[in-house]
């Protein structure tokens, strides 16, 4: 298998982290979707990361397919619950921890225009800062966000602790939820996390 990725990207980076937790071996295809000759248009037609290329030749995208697609194939180790109720737990945490990034990834791009809105970015934060603050509360004094063991969730909420630390060193969210904090600094001492740290790519052609 192959995975199309970029450095910075928190929804590639949880299916990294996955693949790894799991002991499947993939190659690594790093790229930069903004720039005009990115691959992703031959392989996924939203045109987004990451894309993972299967060895039969077909593709799936959006990393939480992916990672469902994942979770089915290659179901050991498991990185869902089992029962009902924990696999649903550990759905809406990945749903709050995909919508910070979302939030995320629309303020960047905002900030790189010439005149980005303010009511649009205040509009965002609050999005990314209220996930947070549901994050930390699910968490609260537990070791994972779902049940007793590591799983999706956590890789969801340890990427987007990362891009924080990317692209938003300005948002003091370890100060605000010291309990996220000292998870983030669990989760970065598992191989799978130290190997993906994310890193900035150059933007080569303009898209704002």
């Amino acid at each position: 298998m192959k995975l199309i990725s970029a450095t910075p990207s928190p929804y590639a980076r949880k299916v990294r982290i996955a693949l790894a937790e799991k002991g499947i071996a993939f190659e690594l295809l790093t790229e930069v979707p903004w720039n005009d000759d990115t691959s992703l248009p031959r392989y996924n037609p939203l045109e987004k990361l990451p894309v993972l290329l299967t060895d039969d030749g077909g593709s799936v995208y959006e990393s939480s397919h992916i990672l469902e697609w994942i979770e089915r194939k290659y179901p050991l180790p498991p990185l869902t619950p089992k029962d009902d109720d924990g696999y649903l737990e550990a759905k809406r945490v990945q749903v709050v921890a995909d919508g910070i990034c979302d939030a995320l990834v629309l303020s960047f791009f905002e900030r790189s225009r010439p005149e980005p809105s303010a009511p649009w970015l205040a509009r965002q934060m609050r999005k990314a800062l209220g996930g947070l603050a549901n994050l930390a509360q699910t968490l609260g004094d537990r070791p994972w966000m779902v049940r007793e063991s590591f799983g999706l969730g956590d890789i969801a909420t340890g990427c987007v602790l990362g891009y924080l630390g990317v692209r938003f060193p300005d948002i003091a969210w370890r100060d605000m939820h010291p309990v996220l904090a000292a998870y983030a600094e669990r989760l970065e001492q598992r191989p799978s996390f130290r190997d993906t740290v994310p890193y900035p790519q150059p933007i080569r052609d303009a898209v704002v």
